[in-house]
């Protein structure tokens, strides 16, 4: 469902024409007033960059900086999701799929049960549930070999996490790509109160092998919190707190380490949790081997006949994930979103270079030169995603007239309406009529998408700043996009 102002902002797309890649065409100052908001924030004029032009026009209405590459932060999500529903299109899902190496006999499969992981980003303990209880469903009650994950659609090697963040237990928004991933990479702890001497908790999804020490005492106070430890190899999840009686429950987020096997552990859970016998083990496997230029689908048996599916799990359709991504700013889907375009996948192994290839190619079929934009891995989180404010304006200008304009713009926070904007240009002109995707680093604040002025023009706006007080701008963006919706 669209959102507020959106059908206005879309009644005027027809008006609009996609403005022609001729090359930029720099303003020399702002406007007066626009002048003095940046210069009201007390940072270099040197470290904002600007550029809002209406759709349709030649010239921008102003431009500050525009030809030099900025940290977009989350804005650098805008170009892999118009790459995505153009590259990928609208029908496009992640698939998950479940292969049986033997023959099923009276409910029991004589051999292993494969989960090949597809990539889903949005993949739940829920659903996975479901998904496995469908088997049940289907007959399935007894595995006689092994249950191997298959996580190898994404190849990616240490060095290229080195421009991001490493992930950490408190830091879920810097969980890396995985292939099989459940629940974002983030385990959920429940704690809530009871009637013994500690509270209740369980973990969703349920971790066998792992040992929960609950040291949550029953008594005053309402805090809890969650610790990953190995004592001689054995992994342990400590719950440490006090809760009384009138506490409500509570759900702690913790990211275990990337050795801790949480998809692994969570099938296992799972299976045994919905009434599923396996006589062998859960194990990780590897279709690919390694090589990410290897086939790793489809899978053949012995005789050369290919393998169908048992049973395929599918995400949602591509807007839907692009909603999320953009709404709420999710690097992980962002990044899996990233990886999805590289060539061959999903039947070869997803790598960084592919994928950044492909975008760098269809930035050139936008209009774009190159350095224009340059990504990394599709989040924002690296700091070597940069872009030129009047390239991203310009890729703006053109997905506006897009066949999938009309997904791209619902994705888009709404300022002082939802997602990253929610509490944000409230009770002002741009006030429902401001559809930008935020952009936030320790020393980067941005803001990219469209404005709809009180002249009813539509405008396509960047505005961008790198500093190491770039936190102090965030109230001079927020003006820029109100100046543009009442005088634009």
């Amino acid at each position: 469902m669209l959102l507020v102002g959106l059908p206005a902002l879309q009644a005027a797309r027809a008006a609009a024409r996609p403005v022609s890649p001729a090359g930029p065409t720099p303003v020399a100052e702002l406007p007066p007033a626009l002048q003095r908001v940046v210069a009201g924030s007390g940072l270099p004029l040197a470290s904002f960059g600007i550029y809002v032009t209406p759709l349709g026009a030649s010239r921008p209405t102003a431009a500050l900086n525009a030809e030099e590459p900025f940290v977009m932060a989350s804005t650098a999500k805008i170009v892999t999701s118009l790459a995505a529903l153009d590259l990928l299109g609208a029908r496009y899902r992640w698939r998950t799929h479940a292969f049986a190496t033997g023959p099923i006999v009276a409910g029991r499969l004589m051999g292993n049960l494969m989960i090949v992981g597809g990539g889903d980003p949005r993949l739940s303990t829920l659903e996975l549930r479901a998904w496995l209880a469908g088997l049940r469903a289907q007959g399935l009650d007894e595995i006689r070999g092994d249950i191997v994950v298959d996580r190898s659609a994404f190849h990616l090697q240490e060095h290229e996490h080195a421009g991001t963040p490493p992930p950490g237990p408190n830091r879920p928004h810097h969980v890396r790509p995985d292939a099989f991933t459940i629940d974002a990479g983030v385990l959920h702890v429940r704690v809530q109160g009871a009637r013994g001497r500690v509270a209740d908790v369980r973990t969703e999804p349920p971790l066998p092998g792992v040992s929960l020490v609950n040291r949550v005492a029953v008594g005053q106070g309402c805090w809890a919190g969650a610790r990953w430890s190995e004592e001689q190899g054995q992994p342990q999840l400590w719950i440490e707190g006090a809760w009384s009686a009138g506490c409500s429950g509570r759900e702690l987020m913790l990211v275990p380490p990337a050795h801790a096997g949480l998809a692994a552990r969570a099938v296992a859970g799972l299976w045994a949790e919905i009434g599923g016998v396996l006589r062998g083990r859960v194990r990780e496997g590897d279709l690919s081997s390694g090589n990410a230029e290897r086939a790793r689908l489809p899978l053949y048996a012995a005789d050369g006949e290919p393998i169908l599916p048992l049973a395929t799990h599918l995400s949602p359709p591509l807007p839907d994930v692009v909603h999320e991504i953009n709404k709420s700013s999710n690097n992980l889907g962002a990044r899996h979103l990233m990886l999805s375009l590289s060539r061959g996948f999903p039947l070869q192994a997803a790598t960084l270079r592919k994928a950044r290839d492909r975008v760098r190619e269809w930035l050139q079929r936008q209009g774009l030169a190159p350095g224009d934009i340059e990504l990394d891995n599709g989040s924002g989180l690296s700091r070597a995603e940069r872009g030129k404010p009047r390239a991203l304006a310009q890729l703006l200008q053109r997905a506006w007239t897009s066949n999938e304009a009309r997904a791209f713009v619902d994705s888009l926070p709404v300022a002082g309406v939802d997602g990253t904007l929610a509490h944000r240009l409230q009770g002002g002109a741009a006030t429902g009529q401001a559809f930008l995707k935020t952009g936030s680093l320790l020393d980067t604040r941005a803001l990219a998408g469209y404005v709809r002025s009180r002249s009813g023009r539509v405008h396509a706006v960047a505005v961008l700043v790198n500093h190491p007080d770039a936190a102090r701008a965030t109230p001079t963006l927020d003006a820029v996009i109100e100046w543009v919706a009442r005088h634009g």
